[in-house]
């Protein structure tokens, strides 16, 4: 079954960071394809290398949710 998809006040609710497919469920996609966009350099939102994994920056899943 699918992960419900947060909505923009909940996402901007979120840690300074979050996991890949924290993130992935937000953007509606999987997290093996968002993890592909970060392998390619084609993420459309700012990530972290942090600890051997990649932590994805809220503010910038919030903008690009906004359309900014």
């Amino acid at each position: 079954m699918p992960a419900e998809v947060p909505t923009l006040d909940e996402i901007r609710a979120w840690p300074a960071t979050v996991s890949v497919p924290k993130a992935a469920t937000a953007l509606g996609i999987s997290k093996t394809y968002l993890h592909g966009l970060i392998k390619r350099g084609e993420s459309p939102v700012r990530v972290l290398p942090l600890e051997g994994r990649h932590r994805v920056i809220t503010a910038s899943l919030v903008r690009l949710l906004e359309g900014s």
